[in-house]
């Protein structure tokens, strides 16, 4: 019998290019279901950040994100610029501002839950990949900085502190570097 994992059981349930979306550059669901093809500037390969997604009293609201700072500018990698543009052309005469993915928060979430049970991988939540993917970068050694501007954290104590924990000890690299200095001091033999 073959493993799945979880991003495998993930793509089951979401098309590749929904979930390269939302690993790619962060975006939370209400970010990802907003997103219209004016959104995307396939020449700059950036995706405008600007309003989320949310419905109520089976109404569909369209609104600005929570924050300033989560109105954003992203910039994405090639891969999924060629993947949201095969996605939008597959959808001929698709207006400027017609949401790519006008499907509700619920059936994101549902899709991934089905998917992972017949996986049998432990169930996440769609936001966990968020996670998983900021994780990822500091693992990779992305500033914190950057990754506050990309996740569109107002503040960069809401990235620190979310994501802190993973950050590696870097005393012996100080310690380190704090020797070398000493060392290549002139005046290395005085205290």
């Amino acid at each position: 019998m073959e493993s799945i994992t979880k991003g495998q059981a993930f793509g089951d349930a979401f098309p590749l290019h929904k979930k390269n979306i939302f690993f790619s550059f962060y975006l939370t669901k209400a970010e990802l279901l907003a997103l219209t093809k004016g959104d995307i500037s396939f020449e700059n390969k950036q995706i405008s950040i600007t309003k989320t997604y949310y419905r109520t009293g089976r109404q569909d609201v369209i609104t600005e994100p929570k924050t300033k700072q989560s109105v954003r500018t992203v910039e994405i990698p090639e891969f999924l610029k060629k993947e949201i543009k095969d996605f939008v052309d597959g959808h001929y005469g698709m207006p400027d501002d017609e949401r790519l993915f006008p499907i509700v928060q619920e059936a994101v979430q549902h899709k991934m839950k089905r998917q992972i049970a017949k996986a049998g991988v432990k169930n996440i939540r769609v936001h966990d990949l968020r996670h998983s993917h900021v994780a990822y970068l500091i693992n990779k050694g992305i500033e914190p900085l950057l990754i506050k501007e990309r996740v569109g954290h107002k503040d960069i104590r809401i990235t620190l502190n979310t994501y802190g924990h993973l950050y590696p000890n870097q005393q012996r690299r100080v310690a380190d570097l704090l020797d070398n200095e000493k060392g290549n001091s002139p005046d290395s033999g005085n205290c």
